[in-house]
């Protein structure tokens, strides 16, 4: 009885210590992307969480901005800016991949305060002005 109580200790011991030395090497960032739309989000996490040291992703649409928690054994928070801006988008201050973002679809694509202004004077193009331009109206 006395040695199986010592083995149960023991082995809560080592899973713990495991659990403790595998979760020092995780680390979060935060990048500021030009996601647009929910195409663009599903495009970006599912996409990050095949790089490889990628554990988790979740881009919030209203700040443009994607967290990812990820192993700084495995990759870097460069690696992963350039994973995003090979998929044809903005990864904080480094620029999408213009053929990729050439190959965006459109609803994909960022519009600028004046494509905004000259979009939303035609009726055929306001309603796709108006989910990417909410902030430059």
């Amino acid at each position: 009885m006395k040695n199986l109580k010592s083995l149960a200790i023991f082995t809560i011991l080592i899973f713990a210590l495991g659990s403790f030395v595998n979760a020092q090497g995780l680390k979060y960032v935060k990048i500021k992307t030009s996601a647009v739309s929910e195409l663009c989000k599903e495009t970006i996490e599912n996409s990050l969480a095949y790089e490889k040291g990628v554990k988790d992703v979740d881009l919030d649409l209203e700040s443009k901005i994607v967290t990812v928690k990820y192993s700084d054994k495995k990759t870097t928070d460069e690696d992963i800016r350039n994973a995003i801006a090979k998929l044809g988008y903005d990864a904080d201050d480094k620029k999408a991949d213009s053929k990729a973002y050439s190959d965006l679809p459109n609803e994909c694509k960022k519009i600028s305060k004046n494509d905004c202004s000259n979009k939303s004077k035609t009726n055929s193009a306001k309603s796709d002005c108006s989910s990417k331009c909410s902030g430059h109206k």
